[in-house]
Protein backbone atom coordinates (compact mmCIF):
# COMPACT_ATOMS: atom_id res chain seq x y z
CA UNK A 1 0.00 0.00 0.00
CA UNK A 2 1.14 3.54 -0.74
CA UNK A 3 0.33 6.87 0.86
CA UNK A 4 0.32 10.19 -0.92
CA UNK A 5 1.63 13.22 0.95
CA UNK A 6 0.87 16.78 -0.06
CA UNK A 7 3.32 18.60 -2.27
CA UNK A 8 2.88 22.04 -3.75
CA UNK A 9 -0.16 23.03 -5.78
CA UNK A 10 -1.82 19.99 -7.36
CA UNK A 11 1.28 17.82 -7.02
CA UNK A 12 1.21 14.89 -4.61
CA UNK A 13 4.11 12.48 -4.22
CA UNK A 14 3.91 8.79 -3.27
CA UNK A 15 5.62 7.27 -0.25
CA UNK A 16 5.35 3.78 1.18
CA UNK A 17 3.40 3.58 4.45
CA UNK A 18 3.79 0.26 6.19
CA UNK A 19 1.78 1.39 9.20
CA UNK A 20 -1.21 2.41 7.11
CA UNK A 21 -0.93 -0.74 4.98
CA UNK A 22 -0.99 -2.93 8.05
CA UNK A 23 -4.12 -1.16 9.25
CA UNK A 24 -6.12 -1.94 6.13
CA UNK A 25 -7.16 -5.48 6.82
CA UNK A 26 -10.75 -6.56 6.89
CA UNK A 27 -11.12 -10.27 7.55
CA UNK A 28 -8.54 -11.97 5.33
CA UNK A 29 -8.92 -9.50 2.46
CA UNK A 30 -6.52 -6.60 2.03
CA UNK A 31 -8.40 -3.60 0.65
CA UNK A 32 -7.12 -1.67 -2.38
CA UNK A 33 -6.78 1.64 -0.54
CA UNK A 34 -4.42 4.61 -0.61
CA UNK A 35 -4.16 7.33 2.01
CA UNK A 36 -3.35 10.60 0.27
CA UNK A 37 -2.61 14.18 1.08
CA UNK A 38 -5.28 16.64 -0.02
CA UNK A 39 -4.83 18.28 -3.43
CA UNK A 40 -6.97 21.20 -4.70
CA UNK A 41 -8.41 18.93 -7.40
CA UNK A 42 -9.83 16.72 -4.62
CA UNK A 43 -12.03 19.50 -3.23
CA UNK A 44 -15.37 18.65 -4.91
CA UNK A 45 -15.07 14.93 -4.13
CA UNK A 46 -14.02 15.70 -0.54
CA UNK A 47 -17.10 17.85 0.08
CA UNK A 48 -19.39 15.29 -1.56
CA UNK A 49 -18.05 12.63 0.79
CA UNK A 50 -18.60 14.86 3.85
CA UNK A 51 -22.14 15.58 2.64
CA UNK A 52 -22.80 11.84 2.39
CA UNK A 53 -21.51 10.95 5.83
CA UNK A 54 -23.94 10.84 8.81
CA UNK A 55 -21.33 12.46 11.07
CA UNK A 56 -20.27 15.09 8.54
CA UNK A 57 -20.12 18.63 9.93
CA UNK A 58 -19.44 22.12 8.58
CA UNK A 59 -15.96 21.84 10.10
CA UNK A 60 -15.11 18.91 7.82
CA UNK A 61 -15.92 20.88 4.67
CA UNK A 62 -13.24 22.60 2.61
CA UNK A 63 -14.95 25.93 3.39
CA UNK A 64 -13.63 25.56 6.95
CA UNK A 65 -10.16 24.68 5.62
CA UNK A 66 -10.09 27.91 3.61
CA UNK A 67 -11.40 29.94 6.55
CA UNK A 68 -8.68 28.73 8.92
CA UNK A 69 -5.90 29.11 6.33
CA UNK A 70 -6.98 32.63 5.40
CA UNK A 71 -7.61 33.77 8.97
CA UNK A 72 -4.69 32.26 10.89
CA UNK A 73 -2.17 30.97 8.38
CA UNK A 74 -1.95 27.47 9.85
CA UNK A 75 -0.62 24.87 7.43
CA UNK A 76 -3.14 22.16 6.42
CA UNK A 77 -2.20 18.47 6.21
CA UNK A 78 -5.58 17.08 5.15
CA UNK A 79 -5.66 13.31 4.56
CA UNK A 80 -8.08 11.27 2.49
CA UNK A 81 -8.45 7.53 1.90
CA UNK A 82 -9.31 6.47 -1.64
CA UNK A 83 -9.90 3.21 -3.50
CA UNK A 84 -11.07 2.42 -7.02
CA UNK A 85 -14.60 3.57 -6.10
CA UNK A 86 -13.46 7.00 -4.87
CA UNK A 87 -12.98 8.65 -1.47
CA UNK A 88 -13.75 6.36 1.46
CA UNK A 89 -12.59 8.51 4.35
CA UNK A 90 -11.31 11.99 5.23
CA UNK A 91 -9.39 13.67 8.05
CA UNK A 92 -9.13 17.49 8.27
CA UNK A 93 -5.83 18.38 9.92
CA UNK A 94 -3.71 21.46 10.61
CA UNK A 95 -0.21 21.94 11.93
CA UNK A 96 -0.11 24.48 14.77
CA UNK A 97 3.29 25.52 16.06
CA UNK A 98 4.06 28.26 18.59
CA UNK A 99 5.68 28.79 21.98
CA UNK A 100 2.38 28.35 23.85
CA UNK A 101 1.13 24.97 22.58
CA UNK A 102 4.37 23.65 21.12
CA UNK A 103 4.00 21.70 17.90
CA UNK A 104 0.72 19.90 17.29
CA UNK A 105 -1.51 18.42 14.61
CA UNK A 106 -5.12 19.41 15.35
CA UNK A 107 -8.40 18.32 13.81
CA UNK A 108 -9.56 21.02 13.71
CA UNK A 109 -8.38 24.39 15.11
CA UNK A 110 -11.15 26.57 16.59
CA UNK A 111 -13.73 23.97 15.56
CA UNK A 112 -15.96 22.15 18.03
CA UNK A 113 -16.06 19.02 15.86
CA UNK A 114 -13.39 17.30 13.77
CA UNK A 115 -11.69 13.93 13.52
CA UNK A 116 -11.95 11.10 11.00
CA UNK A 117 -14.99 10.47 8.81
CA UNK A 118 -15.08 6.98 7.27
CA UNK A 119 -17.78 4.45 6.45
CA UNK A 120 -15.63 1.42 7.29
CA UNK A 121 -13.56 0.53 10.32
CA UNK A 122 -10.64 -0.52 8.11
CA UNK A 123 -10.57 2.90 6.44
CA UNK A 124 -10.74 4.65 9.80
CA UNK A 125 -7.83 2.58 11.06
CA UNK A 126 -5.79 3.33 7.93
CA UNK A 127 -6.24 7.08 8.36
CA UNK A 128 -5.47 6.82 12.08
CA UNK A 129 -2.29 4.85 11.40
CA UNK A 130 -1.11 7.38 8.81
CA UNK A 131 -1.93 10.21 11.22
CA UNK A 132 0.30 8.76 13.94
CA UNK A 133 3.00 8.06 11.39
CA UNK A 134 2.80 11.65 10.15
CA UNK A 135 3.01 12.95 13.70
CA UNK A 136 6.21 10.99 14.32
CA UNK A 137 7.71 12.09 10.99
CA UNK A 138 7.02 15.74 11.79
CA UNK A 139 8.18 15.46 15.39
CA UNK A 140 5.00 16.95 16.88
CA UNK A 141 4.38 17.01 20.61
CA UNK A 142 0.84 15.68 20.31
CA UNK A 143 -2.13 15.15 18.02
CA UNK A 144 -5.65 16.30 18.91
CA UNK A 145 -8.81 14.79 17.40
CA UNK A 146 -12.00 16.69 18.23
CA UNK A 147 -14.36 13.80 17.59
CA UNK A 148 -18.08 14.50 17.76
CA UNK A 149 -19.20 10.85 18.04
CA UNK A 150 -17.77 7.63 19.51
CA UNK A 151 -18.06 6.03 16.05
CA UNK A 152 -15.22 8.27 14.87
CA UNK A 153 -12.78 6.99 17.47
CA UNK A 154 -10.00 4.50 16.84
CA UNK A 155 -7.95 5.06 19.97
CA UNK A 156 -9.33 5.78 23.44
CA UNK A 157 -10.96 9.19 24.11
CA UNK A 158 -9.00 10.81 26.94
CA UNK A 159 -10.31 14.40 27.11
CA UNK A 160 -13.68 14.56 28.85
CA UNK A 161 -14.15 18.23 29.66
CA UNK A 162 -16.49 19.07 26.76
CA UNK A 163 -20.10 18.29 25.92
CA UNK A 164 -22.41 19.47 23.16
CA UNK A 165 -26.13 20.19 23.20
CA UNK A 166 -28.71 19.58 20.47
CA UNK A 167 -32.47 19.91 20.37
CA UNK A 168 -35.07 18.44 18.04
CA UNK A 169 -37.28 21.37 17.09
CA UNK A 170 -41.00 21.11 16.24
CA UNK A 171 -42.32 23.23 13.40
CA UNK A 172 -45.15 24.61 15.56
CA UNK A 173 -44.17 27.57 17.75
CA UNK A 174 -46.71 26.75 20.46
CA UNK A 175 -45.46 23.18 20.66
CA UNK A 176 -41.90 24.48 20.88
CA UNK A 177 -42.76 26.80 23.75
CA UNK A 178 -44.63 24.08 25.63
CA UNK A 179 -41.70 21.68 25.23
CA UNK A 180 -39.39 23.93 27.22
CA UNK A 181 -38.84 23.48 30.97
CA UNK A 182 -41.11 25.72 33.02
CA UNK A 183 -38.41 28.17 34.14
CA UNK A 184 -37.07 28.64 30.60
CA UNK A 185 -40.60 28.90 29.20
CA UNK A 186 -41.38 31.72 31.64
CA UNK A 187 -38.17 33.55 30.69
CA UNK A 188 -39.06 33.21 27.00
CA UNK A 189 -42.57 34.57 27.55
CA UNK A 190 -41.13 37.51 29.44
CA UNK A 191 -38.63 38.22 26.65
CA UNK A 192 -41.34 37.99 24.00
CA UNK A 193 -43.16 40.91 25.64
CA UNK A 194 -40.27 43.23 24.74
CA UNK A 195 -40.57 44.58 21.16
CA UNK A 196 -37.30 43.13 19.90
CA UNK A 197 -36.72 42.86 16.17
CA UNK A 198 -34.35 40.48 14.39
CA UNK A 199 -32.23 41.27 11.36
CA UNK A 200 -31.63 38.08 9.38
CA UNK A 201 -28.95 37.31 6.83
CA UNK A 202 -26.56 40.07 7.93
CA UNK A 203 -23.22 40.05 6.08
CA UNK A 204 -21.55 43.10 7.66
CA UNK A 205 -19.25 42.05 10.52
CA UNK A 206 -18.48 45.33 12.30
CA UNK A 207 -21.26 45.28 14.91
CA UNK A 208 -20.69 41.56 15.56
CA UNK A 209 -16.98 42.21 16.07
CA UNK A 210 -17.61 45.03 18.56
CA UNK A 211 -20.14 43.22 20.75
CA UNK A 212 -18.42 39.83 20.57
CA UNK A 213 -15.03 41.30 21.51
CA UNK A 214 -16.59 43.05 24.51
CA UNK A 215 -18.05 39.76 25.69
CA UNK A 216 -14.76 37.95 25.20
CA UNK A 217 -12.96 40.60 27.28
CA UNK A 218 -15.60 40.19 30.02
CA UNK A 219 -14.91 36.43 30.04
CA UNK A 220 -11.15 37.00 30.13
CA UNK A 221 -10.55 35.48 26.69
CA UNK A 222 -8.77 37.00 23.66
CA UNK A 223 -11.13 37.94 20.83
CA UNK A 224 -11.17 36.67 17.27
CA UNK A 225 -9.87 38.77 14.37
CA UNK A 226 -12.62 40.43 12.37
CA UNK A 227 -11.09 38.87 9.27
CA UNK A 228 -12.05 35.43 10.63
CA UNK A 229 -15.76 36.33 10.60
CA UNK A 230 -15.43 37.85 7.14
CA UNK A 231 -13.71 34.78 5.69
CA UNK A 232 -16.19 32.43 7.33
CA UNK A 233 -19.11 34.22 5.68
CA UNK A 234 -17.30 34.42 2.34
CA UNK A 235 -16.29 30.75 2.24
CA UNK A 236 -19.56 29.25 3.51
CA UNK A 237 -21.79 31.58 1.47
CA UNK A 238 -25.48 30.89 2.08
CA UNK A 239 -24.56 28.21 4.61
CA UNK A 240 -23.61 30.94 7.13
CA UNK A 241 -25.05 34.20 8.35
CA UNK A 242 -25.14 36.76 11.14
CA UNK A 243 -28.34 37.55 13.01
CA UNK A 244 -28.82 40.65 15.12
CA UNK A 245 -31.42 41.34 17.82
CA UNK A 246 -32.37 45.01 18.10
CA UNK A 247 -34.47 47.13 20.42
CA UNK A 248 -35.22 50.43 18.72
CA UNK A 249 -31.77 51.75 17.65
CA UNK A 250 -29.68 49.50 19.91
CA UNK A 251 -28.27 46.09 18.98
CA UNK A 252 -28.78 43.83 22.00
CA UNK A 253 -27.51 40.43 20.83
CA UNK A 254 -25.82 38.83 17.84
CA UNK A 255 -25.00 35.35 16.56
CA UNK A 256 -23.02 33.61 13.82
CA UNK A 257 -24.87 30.60 12.45
CA UNK A 258 -24.06 27.67 10.17
CA UNK A 259 -26.69 25.66 8.27
CA UNK A 260 -25.84 22.13 7.25
CA UNK A 261 -27.58 18.81 6.66
CA UNK A 262 -30.85 19.82 8.32
CA UNK A 263 -29.13 21.37 11.33
CA UNK A 264 -28.78 24.97 12.42
CA UNK A 265 -25.59 25.59 14.43
CA UNK A 266 -25.26 28.76 16.47
CA UNK A 267 -21.47 28.81 16.52
CA UNK A 268 -20.75 32.23 18.05
CA UNK A 269 -23.11 34.38 20.11
CA UNK A 270 -22.94 37.47 22.29
CA UNK A 271 -25.40 39.68 24.15
CA UNK A 272 -25.09 43.10 25.75
CA UNK A 273 -25.02 42.33 29.48
CA UNK A 274 -26.24 45.85 30.28
CA UNK A 275 -29.69 44.73 29.12
CA UNK A 276 -29.78 41.22 30.65
CA UNK A 277 -33.00 42.04 32.51
CA UNK A 278 -34.83 42.33 29.17
CA UNK A 279 -33.66 38.88 28.05
CA UNK A 280 -32.24 39.62 24.57
CA UNK A 281 -30.17 36.41 24.65
CA UNK A 282 -33.21 34.34 25.61
CA UNK A 283 -35.22 36.02 22.87
CA UNK A 284 -32.49 35.37 20.30
CA UNK A 285 -32.22 31.66 21.04
CA UNK A 286 -35.98 31.16 21.04
CA UNK A 287 -36.23 33.02 17.73
CA UNK A 288 -33.48 30.81 16.32
CA UNK A 289 -35.32 27.69 17.47
CA UNK A 290 -38.69 28.66 16.03
CA UNK A 291 -37.09 29.80 12.76
CA UNK A 292 -35.19 26.51 12.47
CA UNK A 293 -38.34 24.44 13.05
CA UNK A 294 -40.30 26.43 10.49
CA UNK A 295 -37.60 26.46 7.80
CA UNK A 296 -36.48 22.87 7.38
CA UNK A 297 -33.85 22.60 10.12
CA UNK A 298 -35.39 20.16 12.62
CA UNK A 299 -32.20 19.89 14.69
CA UNK A 300 -30.72 22.88 16.47
CA UNK A 301 -27.11 22.63 17.65
CA UNK A 302 -26.34 24.85 20.64
CA UNK A 303 -22.68 23.92 20.37
CA UNK A 304 -19.91 22.90 22.72
CA UNK A 305 -19.53 23.94 26.34
CA UNK A 306 -17.25 23.10 29.23
CA UNK A 307 -18.89 21.57 32.29
CA UNK A 308 -19.55 23.91 35.17
CA UNK A 309 -19.69 27.10 33.10
CA UNK A 310 -22.46 29.63 32.54
CA UNK A 311 -23.04 28.56 28.90
CA UNK A 312 -23.27 24.93 30.05
CA UNK A 313 -26.05 25.80 32.51
CA UNK A 314 -27.82 28.00 29.95
CA UNK A 315 -27.90 25.33 27.24
CA UNK A 316 -29.03 22.44 29.40
CA UNK A 317 -32.24 24.29 30.32
CA UNK A 318 -33.63 24.33 26.76
CA UNK A 319 -34.93 20.75 26.60
CA UNK A 320 -31.65 19.76 24.98
CA UNK A 321 -29.91 16.44 24.58
CA UNK A 322 -26.41 16.55 26.05
CA UNK A 323 -23.73 14.45 24.38
CA UNK A 324 -20.20 13.81 25.56
CA UNK A 325 -17.54 14.84 23.05
CA UNK A 326 -14.98 12.00 22.86
CA UNK A 327 -11.91 14.10 22.13
CA UNK A 328 -8.61 12.28 21.86
CA UNK A 329 -5.05 13.43 22.47
CA UNK A 330 -2.32 11.24 20.98
CA UNK A 331 0.99 11.89 22.71
CA UNK A 332 4.01 11.79 20.41
CA UNK A 333 6.83 13.69 22.14
CA UNK A 334 4.91 14.91 25.19
CA UNK A 335 4.67 12.67 28.23
CA UNK A 336 1.52 14.21 29.73
CA UNK A 337 -1.77 15.46 28.29
CA UNK A 338 -1.79 19.21 27.66
CA UNK A 339 -4.62 21.37 28.99
CA UNK A 340 -4.97 24.77 27.35
CA UNK A 341 -8.56 25.28 28.52
CA UNK A 342 -9.32 28.62 30.24
CA UNK A 343 -10.63 26.48 33.11
CA UNK A 344 -7.05 25.43 33.85
CA UNK A 345 -6.07 27.18 37.14
CA UNK A 346 -2.69 28.19 35.72
CA UNK A 347 -4.50 30.74 33.51
CA UNK A 348 -6.38 32.38 36.41
CA UNK A 349 -4.04 35.37 36.78
CA UNK A 350 -3.91 36.02 33.03
CA UNK A 351 -7.72 35.90 32.83
CA UNK A 352 -8.12 38.34 35.73
CA UNK A 353 -5.65 40.76 34.16
CA UNK A 354 -7.31 40.51 30.74
CA UNK A 355 -10.68 41.46 32.21
CA UNK A 356 -9.16 44.69 33.58
CA UNK A 357 -7.38 45.76 30.40
CA UNK A 358 -8.84 48.60 28.28
CA UNK A 359 -11.23 47.29 25.65
CA UNK A 360 -9.29 48.93 22.82
CA UNK A 361 -6.11 47.19 23.88
CA UNK A 362 -7.80 43.77 24.10
CA UNK A 363 -9.31 44.28 20.66
CA UNK A 364 -5.88 45.02 19.23
CA UNK A 365 -3.99 42.35 21.13
CA UNK A 366 -6.68 39.64 21.22
CA UNK A 367 -6.45 38.48 17.58
CA UNK A 368 -2.68 38.17 17.95
CA UNK A 369 -3.01 36.03 21.07
CA UNK A 370 -5.97 33.81 20.22
CA UNK A 371 -4.15 32.18 17.33
CA UNK A 372 -1.76 30.75 19.96
CA UNK A 373 -4.59 28.69 21.51
CA UNK A 374 -6.68 27.16 18.72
Amino acid sequence: MYVRVSGSGDECSLVKSEAAAAAVLEGDVRQDLTVEGFCPSSEPAWDRFVDSHPQGSPFHLTAWKKTIEESYGYRPFYLLARDAMGIQGVLPLFLVQNFAVGKALISSPFAVYGGILAHKDSVRRALYARLKELGREMGVDYIELRNAFPEQCVGEPNVSRYVTFTQTVPADETALLESLPKKTRNLVRKALKTPFTVRYGVRETGRLDQLHSRNMRRLGTPCFPRRYFERLLANFGEMADIREVWLEDKMMAVSVNLYYQGQMHTFHAAADTEFNALGPNTYMYFDHLRWAGQNGFPVFDFGRSKRGTGPFDFKRHWNTEMRELPYEMILIRRKELPNFSPANPKFDLAIRLWKKMPLGLTRWLGPRLIRLFP
